[in-house]
């Protein structure tokens, strides 16, 4: 008997919602186990919300940009989760434990759902854990699910990895800033929002964009999409409207071509690829003889008595 009341689940209610989740976000075998057998019944309600994936560099206004922008949402009759993705920061648990906090008025409203991300250590880790909250959520009825990164460097790639549209927000400072962003991540993203474009920063902002818009003409896209390059305030509910106007341009677009099931398709193949991995390596640490001979067999790597491929080939050879 689950102890998920999958019916209430199924009509938004978020008790039933955060008892799925935590269950997910067990390590325990039977909870896994039961979490698995929610997923497959909550699967077919699944996969109509749009999956947006927001990172910025720190001060960049991240939880003030998801607040205002959530609740412009809500305004247009939207329900909006809020999940967040930090494998980098196994202690912290990530900043949106605090952002829950900065983001009053969104976490008070019914409409909307912030689940801070859980700590690291589990089989799949963070990722997996997102992206089957992710999933939970939609079947709740979420209609836009809010993916923020809140590390730097891999989260990004994860995160990517998981949604329909890739927003990178980055502050006023001109083209010195693209520096400091890896160009995989560019790549990556569908829009640069270049936030806090108000009152003395809104000339900086505008230069800002017109280096990022240079710089990313640069990149080869071979998407339907070409990425755009916008300003907003999102502390002044400036152009936030245009955002997300922009966003429902790429759905229809993504919607008409196919590239939406065809890149929902392609992250499930990786995701569980990514899984069979991660599965293998969890099979070998638990293998008796492994575990007998793996501290003699590192210490010989060590040593310089023989070579990492051949310890490596030995550990299979044990399974």
């Amino acid at each position: 008997m689950s102890s998920v009341d999958l019916a209430a689940l199924l009509t938004g209610n978020r008790r039933a919602l955060a008892k799925a989740i935590t269950l997910v976000e067990s390590k325990l075998d039977r909870h896994r186990v039961e979490a698995q057998s929610i997923l497959e019944q909550a699967l077919p309600h699944a996969g109509r919300s749009v999956r947006i994936g927001i990172t910025g560099v720190p001060g960049v206004g991240k939880s003030t940009f998801i607040e205002t922008f959530g609740l412009h949402l809500i305004r247009q009759g939207k329900r909006v989760a809020v999940l967040a993705v930090d494998p980098s920061s196994p202690i912290a648990g990530g900043s949106i434990l605090g952002d829950k906090t900065r983001m009053e008025e969104l976490s008070r409203d019914p409409n909307a759902y912030i689940r801070p991300s859980p700590a690291e250590g589990a089989l799949g880790g963070v990722a997996q854990k997102t992206r089957e909250s992710m999933l939970l959520c939609e079947a709740a009825g979420y209609d836009v699910i809010l993916v923020e990164t809140v590390g730097v460097g891999q989260s990004e790639y994860l995160v990517a990895g998981m949604v329909d549209f890739f927003m990178v927000l980055m502050l006023p400072g001109g083209g010195d800033e693209l520096q400091g962003i890896k160009k995989g991540i560019l790549e990556l993203a569908e829009a640069l929002v270049i936030n806090k474009a108000d009152g003395d920063s809104q000339h900086l902002a505008n230069v800002t964009r017109q280096h990022y818009t240079s710089a990313m003409n640069l990149l080869r896209h071979t998407t339907f999409w070409t990425p755009r390059v916008m300003t907003c305030s999102a502390l002044k509910n400036i152009n936030i409207d245009a955002i997300w106007g922009m966003i429902q341009e790429h759905s229809l677009e993504a919607e008409k071509t196919g590239a939406r099931n065809d890149r929902r398709a392609q992250q499930n193949l990786d995701w569980m690829r990514s899984l069979v991995n991660e599965m293998l390596l969890l099979r070998l640490t638990q293998n008796e003889s492994v575990r007998a001979r793996l501290p003699a067999l590192e210490a010989d790597v060590q040593a310089g008595r023989t070579t990492p491929y051949m310890a490596a080939t030995r550990i299979l050879e044990l399974i």
